[in-house]
């Protein structure tokens, strides 16, 4: 009798790991929202570098401008972010900026000013460990009349469905309680329950990084790869700022979240009618949104578009999804110039990591004839998720364009499995935000000595088959962070 019922066991495990890889997405998942004029687009930087002594050097711009933009919102705010909390920070460690401290302040502020703005805060259950935890800071944002929307995760696609097939047979039933923690916190201070634990392992995640703000007449938007997490705070990131009916498109894609995550009626009602898209003006920026899946596809149209004597240049945590490094692979193979930067994935927040899967894809890209350097990292990460496609020197276009946002290029980033946000911006290579991409791309790959940015990779240190093909089971089954 246990046989058969451990066979029914393992045959309605698999049954719901399959459910759980291939069902039905939540409205607006995966969507390229339509082209829009860009109005007052810019780029903004978070940057590290070293000086000839080895002394570290900061400039940071990303949560300056997202802080002076709810300084100024009178209406709504609706903020998205992945990591905001200060789990793994080192109190003694001055050079951690406290960005869960400040964003977290500048929301109160805002809603104390002005009572009958609305609010909205749309994070990951991982800064509650599953409901583990209430951190304070989240606790005193809804005692000030900030709305909390926990995203419910349970309604993306398994990335891990190994362990989530068993998951959804009952386990996720348990419950859980920020009072009754026995376990340690694998990412920072107090204890959490084995709940905790197993709802971790399904590697499920929203995330974005966005912020929507109404300015003047008209909105704000913002799309970055930085998160407010005062132990991320020295990473190098991109964000792109922009005013108008994208910033619109953005807000309408952040609602449909709020709406199937349980926001409430003032968090998912319509800010202002948004505007037809309009056929694009000879040379004039475009800009669009981008969401899961559709930033794939643009990634990869850009690659595939890429004609000879074209630039490719790609600045990103991790590279790892299969279909974008054939397509890199292809372009080379057809002339265009292809540059990647890459973090060498050997240190997260004081642990020690194995390089996977950088170090593995670096080496196949090298084979290729594709360039590839190492940002210089020492803690910190290069967390920039960026491809510039531009003209070269002597091709018959001179457009250009660029992506960027929260999406590394990696299976569970691309393939809507983790809710992700990017914008695509087309222009001329002079056009600013695209200008001020090229030359933070010059900065990196080409480091002066009082200016020490990336390094060469070492030929003699190319990982083994055994690391290359661990890196392609973890990508291919989800049994990986990345």
């Amino acid at each position: 009798m246990w046989r058969w019922l451990l066979l029914l066991l393992l045959l309605a495990w698999l049954a719901m790991g399959i459910w759980q890889r291939y069902k039905p997405l939540p409205d607006g998942t995966g969507v390229a929202w339509p082209q829009r004029e860009a109005d007052n687009v810019r780029l903004l930087t978070n940057e590290t570098w070293y000086d000839a002594n080895g002394q570290r050097h900061y400039q940071q711009a990303i949560f300056d401008e997202a802080l002076a933009m709810i300084g100024q919102a009178r209406r709504r705010v609706m903020v998205d972010m992945f990591l905001f909390n200060n789990f793994a920070a080192d109190a003694n460690n001055a050079d951690m900026r406290p960005l869960s401290g400040e964003l977290t302040e500048a929301l109160i502020a805002q809603k104390t000013r002005h009572p009958g703005m609305t609010v909205t805060l749309i994070t990951d259950p991982l800064n509650t460990l599953y409901g583990g935890l209430m951190p304070k800071h989240l606790a005193r944002l809804k005692d000030a009349g900030v709305e909390l929307v926990i995203t419910d995760v349970a309604r993306l696609r398994a990335s891990n469905p190994l362990w989530s097939g068993l998951w959804h047979l009952g386990l996720n039933r348990l419950g859980n309680s920020s009072d009754a923690g026995w376990l340690p916190n694998p990412l920072g201070q107090g204890t959490i329950t084995l709940r905790s634990y197993l709802a971790l392992a399904n590697f499920r995640a929203n995330h974005r990084k966005t912020l929507v703000v109404d300015h003047g007449d008209s909105w704000a938007g913002l799309v970055t790869s930085a998160n407010p997490h005062d132990a991320s705070s020295r990473h190098d990131n991109v964000a792109l700022r922009f005013d108008g009916p994208a910033a619109l498109d953005l807000l309408a894609s952040e609602r449909l979240l709020a709406r199937w995550s349980g926001g409430s009626e003032a968090a998912i009602k319509p800010a202002a009618q948004r505007p037809a898209s309009e056929p694009a003006k000879s040379h004039a920026p475009r800009l669009r949104i981008l969401t899961e899946a559709a930033i794939r596809d643009a990634l990869l149209d850009r690659i595939r578009q890429a004609e000879p004597g074209e630039r490719l240049d790609i600045a990103v945590f991790y590279l790892s999804h299969r279909p974008l490094i054939e397509a890199l692979k292809a372009a080379r193979r057809r002339g265009v110039e292809v540059r990647v930067l890459l973090d060498p994935n050997r240190q997260a927040f004081g642990i020690a990591k194995s390089g996977v899967p950088n170090r593995p894809v670096a080496a196949e890209l090298v084979e290729a004839g594709i360039k590839v350097r190492w940002c210089l990292t020492r803690g910190e990460q290069c967390h920039t998720k960026l491809l510039l496609h531009r003209p070269g020197p002597e091709a018959a276009t001179d457009r250009a364009s660029m992506i960027l946002g929260s999406a590394n290029f990696t299976r569970r980033n691309l393939d809507n499995l983790n809710l992700e946000t990017s914008v695509e911006l087309t222009g001329r290579p002079h056009t600013p935000a695209i200008a001020r991409a090229t030359a933070l791309f010059e900065r990196q790959w080409q480091p002066r000595e009082d200016h020490r940015t990336s390094q060469a990779l070492a030929p003699d240190k190319a990982p083994g088959p055994l690391t290359y093909w661990r890196y392609r089971i973890m990508e291919a089954t989800g049994l990986s962070t990345f």
